[in-house]
Order: structure tokens, then C-alpha cells, then sequence
């Protein structure tokens, strides 16, 4: 049981590091599995990997706690109109991914969950993430706040986060993009990627325990809890970092990193698999 946990920590590491950053929490944990599988079930491993993302969800709630909270006393009514305003975009973003995940999820997970499609969309997106930052250097954000976000602009980022259904392209890096290319700042296209995960993630996670049941064993829920834990607060640690990041950088180191890591997993099941 103890090296199962420990492969938990790894893991829930590898997720809250790689959820908040553009580059493709799926990809890693794909790779990753190659050398520390758990030692459980393929539905179990199959859940495991996507309900360990409430732990990192956690790291916005807690982080985000006092913006996203319509109710707290400490606000005026105007702030609060603010922070629904907030919630009613967050909302829009949401419906394009919530539709097409509910309808496709088990035809893409058959069809796109592999390496190929993981390694093209690493190498693909980084490429993307490089010429859209040249494209867009000296240019001047017409989104700076969510007061500048039309509903619009929420929508036409929620329709960018479908490109994030198929793996390797990265839920926070596909949103991101989507944002800087329909004109936002870097560090509003970061917290709307943030926000915008909290109803997707919770969504995804509710989806596959339904799936997988509720009965575990005593091993199956440490296992869980820990992955669980640890991946809450290295994402408290990951989204510092982004946002303290993003004030002086743009995104292309990312994009490297994407490409790099794309060639590794094609050369690595090429030779290993």
C-alpha cells in the first residue's frame, strides 16, 4: 500500500504543476503512467486521473475565495453585481465544453486518448502559443478587467476550451490562447482559464465517479485522497507562480516546453512501446 501512495504523491505533484500551466496535465500524466502505473484497475486509474483534479480545483476556491463570493459582507452591492457578473460569464464560457463533453466524452476518450493524438497536440498548440505571442508583441490588450469581458468574448473563449476535449491540447492552454487571440490580457486570459475550470473540473470529476461507483477499497481511497491532497497544494504553488509570471513574460517558453515534450513522448513509445 505504501509504494501505491507514493505513487499518488508523484502523481497529484505532476497535476498540480502541470493543470495550471499551458501545457497539458494529460500529457504528463500519460507519460508519467508509463513509469509509475498504479498498481489498480484500468476504471480505477481511468477515474483516478480525473478526480484528482478536485484537489487542484481547491487551490482556486481557496485562492479565489473572497472574488468568486457573491455573499461576502465585506463587499458593496456594487462589487457583489461584479462578482455575479463574473459567475454569469464563467457561466457562458462553460455551456460550448459542458455540451460537447456530455455528448462526445466516451467517443473521445476511445478515439483520442492515445499518444499520437497527445504528441501532435503538444507539438501543434506549442507552435501556436509561439506565433500568436510574436503576432501579438507590442500590441495593447482591449481586455483588462472582466467589466471589459462582453458576453460575447466569454462565449467565443468557451468555444476555444472545446478544443481542450481532445488530450494533449490542455484545458488552461487552449482557453488561454482563445482569450489572447479575442484581445484579453495575459493575466485576465490566466484567472478566466481558472475560473472557468471550476464548473468543468467538478463537472468532469462528478461524471466519472458516477461512472466508476462509489466502492472503493481501503487502498483505492488513500490513494485518492492523497493523489487528491498533494495535487491542492502544488497547484496553490503552480498558480502563484503563473501569475507572477505573467506579469513580465508571455507565453512562449510554454510553447517551447510543449514542443520538446511532443517529441519526447513520440520518441519515447516509439522505441519503448
Amino acid at each position: 500500500m505504501y509504494i501505491e501512495v507514493f505513487k499518488a504523491i508523484i502523481l497529484g505533484i505532476v497535476e498540480g504543476i502541470t493543470e495550471w500551466l499551458p501545457i497539458s496535465s494529460t500529457g504528463h500524466m500519460i507519460l508519467v503512467d508509463e513509469f509509475i502505473r498504479l498498481n489498480a484497475s484500468d476504471a480505477f486509474r481511468e477515474m483516478f486521473l480525473v478526480v484528482i483534479q478536485l484537489g487542484a480545483i481547491m487551490a482556486v476556491v481557496l485562492l479565489y475565495f473572497h472574488k468568486l463570493n457573491p455573499f461576502s459582507p465585506k463587499k458593496s452591492a456594487r462589487q457583489k453585481r461584479y462578482t455575479i457578473d463574473i459567475w454569469i460569464k464563467v457561466i457562458v464560457g462553460v455551456l460550448p465544453a459542458a455540451v460537447m463533453g456530455l455528448l462526445f466524452d466516451d467517443w473521445l476518450d476511445e478515439h483520442f486518448y492515445n499518444y499520437q493524438t497527445v504528441s501532435i497536440t503538444l507539438i501543434v498548440y506549442g507552435i501556436l502559443f509561439i506565433l500568436i505571442e510574436n503576432h501579438n508583441k507590442g500590441k495593447i490588450a482591449k481586455v483588462n478587467n472582466f467589466g471589459d469581458l462582453s458576453y460575447s468574448t466569454a462565449f467565443g473563449i468557451g468555444l476555444f476550451q472545446v478544443l481542450s476535449l481532445i488530450p494533449g491540447t490542455s484545458r488552461s492552454g487552449a482557453t488561454i490562447l482563445g482569450a489572447i487571440i479575442l484581445g484579453t490580457s495575459r493575466s485576465i486570459a490566466a484567472e478566466y482559464s481558472f475560473f472557468l475550470s471550476i464548473p468543468v473540473m467538478f463537472g468532469a470529476s462528478a461524471l466519472k465517479l458516477f461512472k466508476f461507483g462509489l466502492s472503493f477499497t481501503g487502498m483505492e481511497a488513500a490513494v485518492l485522497l492523497v493523489g487528491m491532497a498533494v495535487a491542492f497544494v502544488v497547484s496553490v504553488i503552480s498558480i502563484r507562480f503563473l501569475l507572477r509570471y505573467i506579469r513580465n513574460n508571455d507565453f512562449k517558453a510554454f510553447g517551447w516546453y510543449r514542443i520538446c515534450l511532443g517529441i519526447l513522448v513520440i520518441g519515447y513509445f516509439i522505441l519503448f512501446d
